[in-house]
């Protein structure tokens, strides 16, 4: 069975939650393919210096580029990758095609939360899922609550077209750095002795405003902020947010995006981490921190309470008193920190990418 995976989502300016869910996603692929089984990943029209050195190397390259081929595929209009007896989008960025196609929706946000996104944006997914939808597309979709979603916003699903096929923890984050590594990282980015984590890409859905105004409200009791991530859309500055709430400016530090050897080192060093998103469709970095132990306090949107199965501390969506008391809890409390520590790590072992790519190689065989 030959399948072809888009790989187009590893070279967006932002790659984000998905572009890891594509990463991930295709390694495991090739990990578990069976004999007589390959998966061929495909992108817009790179440089081979690109491809090689970048994230996508062996990838095969579609005749437009980027911009040009997201135009295309909006159209129906070709070209698509050949060979293939299967296409799988990991984004709803699909195109045309005469064989089977799965796409991957990640979360409902265009629908239930139209007001976080552009309005462009908002509307070029929700067209491009429907039209996945009507041309036959089978959905693939990170966890039961954006299954339970889809329906909810109204989609004309065919029976048995939505399939739940989870996600997993990397193995870049998961495998402990040795001491002197640990080290290493500490001084290259100055890591406060103590401090809570925040990672997510600065945008208005990841309810990066709530934590802020929670770190106002416990005053001088404030832990340090340490916020790892990409700008979004909205052009949200943390920085100037804190400033604006005359947060003092040692409390809130911004490391932007960084690589997951150094990102394995923060997920163990922070004391806690904090996802106060106002709609998720997985929620990654909850998995992570307690992949490795690191206590987590979520909000309590659908998916975030799914991934965390009960192993972390759940505060109600935009209520930055009820954060800013978690906050306090949690940080005053190391018994119940190593508690959650604990239960985190029974629950992330439930999550494998291994185990997400079987999944999916049992949807592939089942629609050829």
């Amino acid at each position: 069975m030959r399948v072809a995976l888009l790989g187009e989502q590893l070279f967006a300016p932002v790659p984000g939650g998905t572009g890891r869910y594509s990463r991930e996603l295709w390694q495991a692929l090739v990990r578990t393919a069976e004999p007589g089984n390959n998966v061929q990943l495909w992108t817009a029209w790179h440089s081979r210096a690109e491809l090689t050195g970048g994230a996508a190397p062996g990838a095969r390259r579609l005749p437009l580029p980027r911009r040009a081929l997201t135009a295309a595929w909006k159209y129906g209009l070709p070209p698509a990758p050949r060979g293939a007896q299967l296409v799988h989008a990991p984004t709803p960025l699909a195109p045309r095609v005469q064989v089977p196609l799965v796409v991957t929706i990640h979360d409902t946000v265009p629908w239930t939360h139209p007001e976080t996104l552009s309005r462009h944006g908002a509307r070029w997914h929700i067209q491009m899922a429907e039209r996945a939808i009507r041309r036959g597309a089978h959905l693939t979709v990170p966890t039961q609550a954006v299954a339970d979603s889809l329906s909810a916003v109204g989609l004309d699903l065919p029976p048995g077209h939505v399939h739940v096929l989870g996600a997993g923890v990397s193995a870049a984050l998961a495998v402990p750095p040795s001491a002197a590594e640990s080290a290493e990282v500490v001084r290259e980015l100055d890591l406060p002795p103590r401090f809570v984590l925040s990672l997510a890409t600065f945008e208005p859905r990841k309810g990066l405003d709530i934590l802020l105004d929670a770190l106002a409200e416990l005053g001088p009791r404030a832990p340090i902020l340490v916020l790892v991530g990409q700008p979004g859309w909205g052009g949200l500055d943390p920085e100037a947010e804190a400033r604006r709430r005359n947060l003092p400016a040692d409390r809130v530090r911004v490391l932007r995006s960084l690589p997951d050897r150094q990102l394995a080192v923060v997920l163990r060093r922070a004391e806690l981490l904090v996802m106060p998103s106002r709609a998720e469709g997985f929620g990654l970095p909850v998995l992570e921190a307690m992949a490795v132990g690191t206590p987590v306090i979520c909000s309590d949107d659908p998916a975030l309470c799914e991934v965390a199965g009960g192993a972390a501390l759940v505060v109600a969506r935009g209520d930055s008193g009820a954060l800013a008391g978690a906050l306090s809890e949690l940080g005053g409390d190391p018994v119940r920190r190593r508690g959650l520590s604990r239960l985190g790590l029974d629950r992330a072992a439930h999550f494998s990418w291994d185990e997400v790519s079987r999944r999916a190689w049992r949807l592939y065989a089942a629609l050829v």
